[in-house]
């Protein structure tokens, strides 16, 4: 959850990556009047750019407009976090711990890293927060929300002592977090190749021997089609697909029993959920679903799976615990 130096560095990449994308896109253009050129690309939009500019950087380059204090992150808390972090950010049913842990990292005993005695920057906390959470619905809190998270986060690592404090775009890069100078930049370079500095290729002598088919995209995507359409005949097939999406997405929880997870297998922990019908059990896994045991995260918190997979997984879980 931290921003280690190399994501820090990762951060100056992104950057970087999109003065090569606009670069490239201007290689393309310029192409129309060089055919001996590669020709291919286009200029990215600031639609685009904006797309991938999602970072936040720790002297605070990168930060919404908006504001919030500890008094009022509490309350938010309380709502969306502590089912999973505990109300003291002490971490319930193996989630990580926010709070505490000073002067663990030095000693003979495990380290317990959290936001007062390991992470580095302050903006990493509203950068986590703000992409990723809370777990069962990323995304999905406003600016504000997220400024008055993060200043009860410090708050409660006694990182700021008053609760009042405003926490903004302007103020957040003044906190600074106690382990900071315990991070060194990572200065290896971010590729083994080594730049041409004399008798360089000139990129204008360079010849495309040969290009794709124009219609390879439509010939590739008539293949997944047929493969789609002949899985769906097969019970098999879909078995395998369940057991697929499982073994990416499901088993960190399900095959351990994390959080209270039902672990694949345990016929007694299973038999209630499938007694309610595969109906009830695609509804939690796909929406999300709280319980005494613990929280079902929508779609295990990969919003990128489709309905089919899930339920495909599903499948797969209560066939393997019957």
């Amino acid at each position: 959850m931290f921003k280690s130096p190399n994501q820090v560095k990762t951060s100056l990449l992104s950057s970087g990556l999109l003065a090569v994308a606009m670069t490239l896109g201007a290689g393309a253009a310029q192409a129309e009047k060089d055919s001996g050129y590669y020709g291919y690309g286009q200029v990215a939009t600031p639609e685009q750019i904006a797309g991938w500019d999602i970072d936040v950087r720790p002297d605070g380059l990168g930060l919404p407009e908006g504001r919030g204090t500890a008094e009022e992150g509490e309350w938010i808390y309380e709502e969306k976090c502590a089912s999973c972090h505990g109300s003291f950010g002490e971490g319930v049913d193996g989630y990580p711990s926010l709070a505490g842990g000073e002067g663990t990292l030095s000693g003979d005993g495990r380290p317990h890293k959290t936001i007062g005695s390991y992470w580095n920057y302050t903006s990493t906390v509203f950068d986590y927060i703000n992409r990723a959470m809370p777990y069962t619905a990323p995304r999905s809190l406003a600016p504000d929300e997220v400024y008055s998270l993060t200043a009860y986060l410090l708050f409660m690592n006694y990182i700021i002592d008053d609760e009042t404090f405003e926490l903004n775009q302007d103020t957040l890069a003044t906190v600074r977090l106690p382990n900071e100078p315990n991070f060194i930049p990572d200065e290896r370079p971010d590729t083994a190749n080594t730049r041409c500095m004399s008798d360089c290729r000139d990129p204008a002598a360079i010849e495309i021997k040969s290009q794709a088919s124009p219609s390879l995209a439509e010939e590739l995507a008539a293949a997944q089609g047929d493969a789609t359409e002949a899985a769906t005949e097969s019970q098999p097939a879909v078995a395998t697909v369940g057991k697929s999406v499982y073994d990416q997405s499901c088993m960190l929880c399900h095959g351990s029993g994390l959080a209270g997870a039902p672990k694949v297998g345990d016929v007694e922990g299973w038999r209630g959920r499938i007694a309610a019908g595969s109906a009830t059990l695609y509804k939690h896994a796909i929406e999300g679903y709280q319980g005494e045991a613990g929280v079902m995260p929508a779609k295990g918190g990969f919003m990128n799976l489709t309905d089919d997979d899930v339920k495909a997984a599903v499948d797969y879980m209560v066939q393997e615990s019957l």
